[in-house]
Protein backbone atom coordinates (compact mmCIF):
# COMPACT_ATOMS: atom_id res chain seq x y z
CA UNK A 1 0.00 0.00 0.00
CA UNK A 2 1.09 3.71 -1.00
CA UNK A 3 2.12 6.10 2.08
CA UNK A 4 0.32 8.62 -0.04
CA UNK A 5 -0.98 10.94 -0.84
CA UNK A 6 -2.92 11.05 -4.06
CA UNK A 7 -5.00 14.13 -5.04
CA UNK A 8 -8.40 13.35 -6.26
CA UNK A 9 -11.60 15.36 -7.51
CA UNK A 10 -14.84 14.06 -6.65
CA UNK A 11 -17.89 15.19 -8.03
CA UNK A 12 -20.58 16.05 -5.67
CA UNK A 13 -23.26 16.97 -8.27
CA UNK A 14 -23.33 20.54 -8.16
CA UNK A 15 -20.00 20.89 -6.97
CA UNK A 16 -16.60 19.16 -7.69
CA UNK A 17 -14.68 18.44 -4.34
CA UNK A 18 -10.93 18.17 -4.05
CA UNK A 19 -9.85 15.09 -1.20
CA UNK A 20 -6.26 13.14 -0.14
CA UNK A 21 -6.37 9.90 -0.77
CA UNK A 22 -4.30 7.22 0.95
CA UNK A 23 -4.37 3.57 -0.33
CA UNK A 24 -5.41 0.82 2.91
CA UNK A 25 -7.49 -1.49 4.30
CA UNK A 26 -11.58 -0.59 4.57
CA UNK A 27 -13.37 0.89 6.26
CA UNK A 28 -11.29 4.34 5.75
CA UNK A 29 -10.46 6.85 8.11
CA UNK A 30 -12.18 10.25 6.95
CA UNK A 31 -9.81 13.40 8.27
CA UNK A 32 -11.78 16.84 7.98
CA UNK A 33 -9.73 20.20 8.29
CA UNK A 34 -10.40 23.01 10.65
CA UNK A 35 -11.43 26.26 9.37
CA UNK A 36 -8.96 27.64 6.59
CA UNK A 37 -6.64 24.97 6.88
CA UNK A 38 -6.59 22.33 4.54
CA UNK A 39 -5.87 18.69 4.03
CA UNK A 40 -2.39 18.75 3.83
CA UNK A 41 -2.11 19.63 7.33
CA UNK A 42 -2.76 15.99 8.26
CA UNK A 43 -0.40 14.25 6.39
CA UNK A 44 2.34 13.68 9.01
CA UNK A 45 -0.67 12.03 10.91
CA UNK A 46 -2.33 10.57 7.81
CA UNK A 47 1.09 8.71 6.61
CA UNK A 48 1.43 6.70 9.83
CA UNK A 49 -2.27 5.72 9.61
CA UNK A 50 -2.62 4.47 6.18
CA UNK A 51 -0.23 1.86 7.27
CA UNK A 52 -3.61 0.42 8.90
CA UNK A 53 -6.92 2.15 7.07
CA UNK A 54 -7.34 3.55 3.71
CA UNK A 55 -7.33 7.70 4.29
CA UNK A 56 -9.18 10.07 2.88
CA UNK A 57 -8.60 13.98 3.80
CA UNK A 58 -11.25 16.51 1.79
CA UNK A 59 -10.63 20.10 1.04
CA UNK A 60 -13.82 22.11 2.57
CA UNK A 61 -13.05 25.81 1.48
CA UNK A 62 -13.40 26.45 -2.49
CA UNK A 63 -15.59 24.00 -3.78
CA UNK A 64 -18.59 26.64 -3.65
CA UNK A 65 -18.96 30.15 -4.19
CA UNK A 66 -19.93 31.95 -1.02
CA UNK A 67 -20.22 35.76 0.23
CA UNK A 68 -19.48 35.98 4.32
CA UNK A 69 -21.34 38.88 4.14
CA UNK A 70 -24.60 36.59 2.98
CA UNK A 71 -24.16 33.99 5.24
CA UNK A 72 -21.58 32.36 4.47
CA UNK A 73 -21.10 28.75 3.72
CA UNK A 74 -23.65 26.72 5.75
CA UNK A 75 -21.63 23.72 7.92
CA UNK A 76 -25.12 21.87 7.03
CA UNK A 77 -24.10 22.25 3.37
CA UNK A 78 -20.89 21.07 3.93
CA UNK A 79 -22.15 18.18 6.05
CA UNK A 80 -24.40 17.11 2.79
CA UNK A 81 -21.28 17.21 0.72
CA UNK A 82 -19.51 15.28 3.23
CA UNK A 83 -22.04 12.60 2.67
CA UNK A 84 -22.23 12.85 -1.33
CA UNK A 85 -18.53 11.97 -0.75
CA UNK A 86 -19.31 8.73 0.75
CA UNK A 87 -21.79 7.73 -1.29
CA UNK A 88 -20.17 9.06 -4.66
CA UNK A 89 -17.12 6.65 -3.00
CA UNK A 90 -18.46 4.23 -1.54
CA UNK A 91 -17.63 4.45 1.71
CA UNK A 92 -19.54 2.42 4.40
CA UNK A 93 -19.11 3.03 7.74
CA UNK A 94 -15.40 5.04 8.40
CA UNK A 95 -14.27 6.27 11.15
CA UNK A 96 -15.01 9.98 11.21
CA UNK A 97 -12.62 12.34 12.72
CA UNK A 98 -12.29 16.29 12.81
CA UNK A 99 -10.83 19.21 14.08
CA UNK A 100 -12.89 22.55 15.11
CA UNK A 101 -14.93 22.97 12.03
CA UNK A 102 -14.29 19.57 10.63
CA UNK A 103 -15.36 18.20 13.99
CA UNK A 104 -18.83 19.71 14.10
CA UNK A 105 -19.49 19.27 10.49
CA UNK A 106 -19.21 15.43 10.90
CA UNK A 107 -20.95 15.72 13.56
CA UNK A 108 -24.09 17.64 11.84
CA UNK A 109 -23.37 15.24 8.68
CA UNK A 110 -23.98 11.68 11.24
CA UNK A 111 -26.62 13.17 12.87
CA UNK A 112 -28.82 14.39 9.80
CA UNK A 113 -27.70 11.63 7.48
CA UNK A 114 -26.47 8.76 9.74
CA UNK A 115 -26.14 5.67 10.74
CA UNK A 116 -23.44 6.12 8.30
CA UNK A 117 -20.09 5.87 10.51
CA UNK A 118 -18.16 3.70 12.92
CA UNK A 119 -17.47 6.31 15.29
CA UNK A 120 -16.30 9.73 15.42
CA UNK A 121 -12.99 11.50 17.07
CA UNK A 122 -13.95 15.26 17.23
CA UNK A 123 -10.84 17.16 18.31
CA UNK A 124 -11.95 20.52 19.89
CA UNK A 125 -15.45 20.94 17.72
CA UNK A 126 -16.91 24.32 17.10
CA UNK A 127 -20.31 23.60 19.91
CA UNK A 128 -20.45 27.39 21.51
CA UNK A 129 -23.37 28.13 23.90
CA UNK A 130 -26.68 27.93 22.30
CA UNK A 131 -27.57 31.80 22.38
CA UNK A 132 -25.24 32.41 19.39
CA UNK A 133 -26.97 30.68 17.29
CA UNK A 134 -30.14 32.71 18.00
CA UNK A 135 -28.84 36.25 17.13
CA UNK A 136 -28.19 37.18 13.52
CA UNK A 137 -25.13 39.24 13.06
CA UNK A 138 -22.56 40.26 10.35
CA UNK A 139 -19.09 39.53 9.84
CA UNK A 140 -17.86 43.14 11.45
CA UNK A 141 -19.42 41.12 14.35
CA UNK A 142 -18.34 37.84 14.69
CA UNK A 143 -15.31 37.37 16.80
CA UNK A 144 -13.58 35.28 14.71
CA UNK A 145 -14.76 36.26 11.09
CA UNK A 146 -14.37 39.77 11.70
CA UNK A 147 -10.58 38.93 12.57
CA UNK A 148 -10.00 36.25 9.40
CA UNK A 149 -10.90 38.61 6.74
CA UNK A 150 -8.73 41.47 7.89
CA UNK A 151 -5.38 39.18 8.23
CA UNK A 152 -2.78 38.95 6.51
CA UNK A 153 -2.33 36.96 3.30
CA UNK A 154 0.41 38.08 1.23
CA UNK A 155 4.05 37.19 1.61
CA UNK A 156 7.31 38.03 -0.35
CA UNK A 157 8.69 34.70 -0.29
CA UNK A 158 8.53 30.87 1.74
CA UNK A 159 10.63 32.93 4.08
CA UNK A 160 9.20 35.81 4.84
CA UNK A 161 6.05 33.79 5.36
CA UNK A 162 7.47 31.74 8.48
CA UNK A 163 9.06 34.03 9.74
CA UNK A 164 5.62 35.91 10.05
CA UNK A 165 3.11 32.88 10.81
CA UNK A 166 6.42 32.07 13.62
CA UNK A 167 5.37 35.19 15.26
CA UNK A 168 1.94 34.61 16.12
CA UNK A 169 0.87 32.79 19.01
CA UNK A 170 -1.38 30.86 16.88
CA UNK A 171 1.67 28.55 15.39
CA UNK A 172 4.36 28.98 17.85
CA UNK A 173 3.99 25.60 19.40
CA UNK A 174 3.36 23.69 15.91
CA UNK A 175 5.84 20.91 15.54
CA UNK A 176 8.52 22.29 12.41
CA UNK A 177 7.21 20.33 9.77
CA UNK A 178 3.38 20.91 10.08
CA UNK A 179 4.84 24.84 9.49
CA UNK A 180 6.58 23.62 6.39
CA UNK A 181 3.57 21.85 4.65
CA UNK A 182 1.19 24.99 5.47
CA UNK A 183 3.50 27.40 3.57
CA UNK A 184 4.16 24.93 0.78
CA UNK A 185 0.31 24.29 0.46
CA UNK A 186 -1.60 26.71 2.14
CA UNK A 187 -0.16 29.74 -0.38
CA UNK A 188 -0.21 30.02 -3.54
CA UNK A 189 1.84 31.85 -6.24
CA UNK A 190 -0.48 35.23 -5.71
CA UNK A 191 -1.09 37.82 -8.78
CA UNK A 192 0.51 41.04 -6.87
CA UNK A 193 2.44 39.18 -4.36
CA UNK A 194 5.36 36.29 -4.87
CA UNK A 195 2.65 34.49 -2.25
CA UNK A 196 -0.97 34.56 -1.02
CA UNK A 197 -3.07 32.32 1.30
CA UNK A 198 -4.82 29.39 -0.61
CA UNK A 199 -7.97 30.05 1.37
CA UNK A 200 -8.65 33.47 1.34
CA UNK A 201 -9.87 35.85 4.29
CA UNK A 202 -13.01 36.24 2.06
CA UNK A 203 -13.27 32.46 2.27
CA UNK A 204 -12.23 31.81 5.99
CA UNK A 205 -14.59 34.47 7.06
CA UNK A 206 -17.51 32.62 4.89
CA UNK A 207 -16.65 29.86 6.89
CA UNK A 208 -16.63 31.00 9.96
CA UNK A 209 -20.19 33.01 9.16
CA UNK A 210 -21.69 29.37 7.92
CA UNK A 211 -21.35 27.86 11.34
CA UNK A 212 -23.88 30.07 12.86
CA UNK A 213 -26.74 28.93 10.26
CA UNK A 214 -27.20 25.11 12.82
CA UNK A 215 -27.28 24.82 16.35
CA UNK A 216 -25.63 21.51 16.92
CA UNK A 217 -26.88 20.70 20.38
CA UNK A 218 -30.21 19.21 19.53
CA UNK A 219 -28.66 16.66 17.39
CA UNK A 220 -25.72 15.39 19.61
CA UNK A 221 -28.23 12.94 21.39
CA UNK A 222 -29.24 11.42 17.92
CA UNK A 223 -26.09 10.27 17.32
CA UNK A 224 -25.62 6.55 18.88
CA UNK A 225 -22.03 5.11 17.67
CA UNK A 226 -18.89 5.93 20.04
CA UNK A 227 -17.83 9.25 19.66
CA UNK A 228 -14.54 10.78 21.81
CA UNK A 229 -14.56 14.49 22.44
CA UNK A 230 -10.58 15.87 22.31
CA UNK A 231 -10.16 18.91 24.33
CA UNK A 232 -6.95 21.13 24.75
CA UNK A 233 -5.70 21.61 28.22
CA UNK A 234 -4.59 25.53 27.06
CA UNK A 235 -7.13 25.78 24.74
CA UNK A 236 -8.54 29.70 24.26
CA UNK A 237 -11.92 27.81 23.64
CA UNK A 238 -12.71 26.45 27.22
CA UNK A 239 -14.08 29.58 28.43
CA UNK A 240 -16.72 29.52 26.69
CA UNK A 241 -17.37 26.41 24.92
CA UNK A 242 -18.47 23.34 27.45
CA UNK A 243 -16.68 20.01 25.87
CA UNK A 244 -17.85 18.12 28.98
CA UNK A 245 -21.53 18.50 28.83
CA UNK A 246 -21.43 17.86 24.70
CA UNK A 247 -19.66 14.67 25.76
CA UNK A 248 -22.45 13.61 28.08
CA UNK A 249 -24.80 14.17 25.81
CA UNK A 250 -24.01 11.88 22.96
CA UNK A 251 -25.25 8.39 23.65
CA UNK A 252 -21.46 6.75 24.02
CA UNK A 253 -19.30 9.52 24.53
CA UNK A 254 -15.69 9.72 26.02
CA UNK A 255 -13.94 12.66 27.01
CA UNK A 256 -9.85 13.08 26.81
CA UNK A 257 -7.99 16.18 27.41
CA UNK A 258 -4.75 16.57 26.48
CA UNK A 259 -2.23 18.30 28.51
CA UNK A 260 -0.13 21.37 27.37
CA UNK A 261 -2.32 21.85 24.07
CA UNK A 262 -3.81 24.73 22.89
CA UNK A 263 -6.47 24.29 19.98
CA UNK A 264 -4.47 23.40 17.33
CA UNK A 265 -3.67 19.43 18.94
CA UNK A 266 -2.86 18.05 15.76
CA UNK A 267 0.05 20.48 14.69
CA UNK A 268 0.70 20.49 18.19
CA UNK A 269 1.11 17.01 19.68
CA UNK A 270 0.59 14.99 16.25
CA UNK A 271 1.71 11.47 17.72
CA UNK A 272 -0.69 11.61 20.87
CA UNK A 273 -3.78 12.42 18.23
CA UNK A 274 -2.25 9.69 15.97
CA UNK A 275 -2.06 7.37 19.06
CA UNK A 276 -5.58 7.64 19.89
CA UNK A 277 -7.29 7.33 16.76
CA UNK A 278 -5.59 3.67 16.10
CA UNK A 279 -6.95 3.37 19.15
CA UNK A 280 -10.69 4.60 18.75
CA UNK A 281 -9.84 2.31 15.17
CA UNK A 282 -10.05 -0.67 17.33
CA UNK A 283 -12.44 0.10 19.55
CA UNK A 284 -14.80 1.45 16.69
CA UNK A 285 -13.68 -0.46 13.59
CA UNK A 286 -12.30 -3.79 14.51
Amino acid sequence: MSEGPVTLVQNIGDADLQYLFYDGDDPPIILLHATGFLPMLWHPIARELCRHRKVIAPYFCDHRDTDPHKGGLSWMLLAEDLCRLCEGLNIENPLLVGHSMGATVMTIAEATHGPRASGLVLIEPIFLPQDFYRVQIGVEDHPLASRSIKRRSTWDDSDQARNYFRGKGLFKNWESEFLDLYIEHGTIPGSSAELELTCSPEKEASLFMGGMGYDPWPMLPQINCPVWVVEGENSTNRPYIDLKTATAAFQQGKYHLIEDAGHLIPMEKPRVIIDMILDAAKVMIE
